[in-house]
């Protein structure tokens, strides 16, 4: 070989060699946190991860892959130092998964960390955003419902129980959300011959002793307004529900599917997976305060006839016909 063949040989290759070297490089593992408002083994929280998980694999994200994805399951008393923890972790974003419970330490360990909500109630209220269009901040995601909706569930009581002429409310008073959904309670219970009592779901204990004064008095029924401790309470809710013989209407299908009476609210695995996207889309360069804040798109009502059956009502045909969902 000539040597201006050999050198212009040898110059051609090495200018190749970084670009193979790069193309041999792995893709880089992005991260992103998920704070949970719920036990570990809740059957209600792993189905949200499972309906999120897939939704990012079908968008090319697979964790242990190209993703690592770290969850933190928390109670009332160590959800800040989970929220924490998760921050420290420099991760590509963070999701809150359960609601405003979630949110609101994620937002006060980092304001920098884009963060994704799926299942938010009222986030402007709650301060979580500047507006619907425009969060403006590092948060952003999907709204469950508007509170004019929580005025339905009592419209809905009466509809399957006309005998009632009180009900207990039971909210989340800590939070706007719990506020506001009660206020919007209110707004139709005149109408409907309703008189109504607030009950604070702050802890088991008094669940229980405000719900069993309630029912001490005939003619009552309960609404269950959306809440993460409403949620993690559910089971309790329930129980006390067929125990004292009380109709009770909730707000997610996953109420009523482990058994009470009748809900009226948001499709959950919908929510989880439009969040997908906007984690994706963040991934891919987006910034969360140009990403509009969005509403549900399902809705769903669901029926439990046995639990009907158990407390002595007979659901009326037409509202059977509206449900999407009847458990026999």
């Amino acid at each position: 070989m000539r040597r201006r063949e050999f050198i212009t040989f040898i110059g051609g290759a090495a200018a190749a060699w970084p670009l193979a070297a790069r193309a041999q490089q792995p893709e880089r593992v992005r991260r992103i946190g998920v704070l949970m408002y719920l036990p570990a083994d809740d059957a209600e929280g792993q189905a949200r991860l499972a309906a999120f998980t897939q939704a990012l694999t079908q968008l090319g994200w697979s964790d242990g892959h190209n993703l690592r994805i770290d969850t933190r399951y928390a109670t009332a008393d160590d959800i800040r130092r989970h929220a924490a923890e998760l921050a420290a972790l420099a991760p590509d974003v963070l999701v809150a998964g359960t609601g405003t419970a979630t949110v609101a330490p994620l937002l006060q360990a980092t304001r920098t960390v884009p963060i994704v909500f799926a299942v938010v109630i009222d986030p402007v209220g709650a301060g979580f955003v500047d507006s619907l269009a425009r969060p403006g901040g590092n948060a952003t995601g999907f709204t469950v419902f508007e509170y004019g909706m929580s005025g339905k569930w009592l419209e809905l009581l009466k509809q399957i129980a006309p005998a009632v002429t009180r009900a207990a409310v039971l909210r989340d008073p800590t939070i706007a959300s719990g506020i506001g959904q009660f206020a919007a309670v209110q707004a139709v219970a005149p109408s409907l011959g309703v008189d109504l009592s607030a009950v604070d779901v702050r802890d088991a204990g008094e669940i229980e002793r405000a719900v069993t004064a309630f029912a001490r008095s005939s003619n009552g029924g309960l609404i269950v307004t959306a809440s993460a401790l409403a949620t993690y309470h559910r089971d309790l809710l329930i129980a006390l529900a067929a125990r004292l013989q009380l109709p009770a209407v909730y707000p997610y299908r996953f109420f009523v599917t482990v058994g009470g009476l009748i809900s009226y609210g948001p499709n959950f695995v919908e929510q989880y997976r439009q969040a997908a996207g906007y984690v994706d889309r963040i991934l891919k360069g987006e910034k969360p305060a140009e990403l509009p804040v969005q509403g549900a798109t399902k809705y769903e009502l669901a029926i439990n006839l046995k639990m009907a059956k158990g407390i002595g009502l007979t659901v009326p045909p037409a509202v059977l016909a509206r449900a999407g969902e009847v458990i026999e």
